[in-house]
């Protein structure tokens, strides 16, 4: 089976940047851990207004995202109020798993 990317996207409680806080190092922690897995690519919060985050994975299945999620120390103690998982098809750029070449029109 091939690799896929998929997006986390987070809905987080509103007083989210004071919240974190206290679980910010264990959960920075089981982020790096998935990126050292080779799972996890990207990851953080949203700026202007603090109020959701996204997470870029490369897996073979949703499960493994969907597993990052109920482990998240940020859901467990309720952070993160709700999220969803969605596989992104990649195109263009260096680590698209999909690439497609712009087609030259010929003359």
């Amino acid at each position: 089976m091939q690799a896929k990317h998929y997006l986390l996207f987070y809905e987080v409680v509103s007083d989210y940047v004071t919240r974190r806080a206290q679980f910010r190092s264990v959960h920075l922690e089981h982020a790096w851990k998935s990126a050292e897995r080779g799972e996890l690519i990207l990851a953080g919060a949203l700026a202007d207004p603090p109020d959701g985050a996204v997470l870029l994975f490369k897996a073979e299945s949703p499960r493994v995202v969907e597993e990052f999620a109920k482990n998240d120390p940020y859901v467990l103690n309720g952070v993160v109020t709700g999220w969803k998982v969605r596989e992104w098809t990649t195109v263009a750029g260096r680590d698209s798993i999909n690439p497609v070449g712009i087609q030259k029109n010929s003359k």
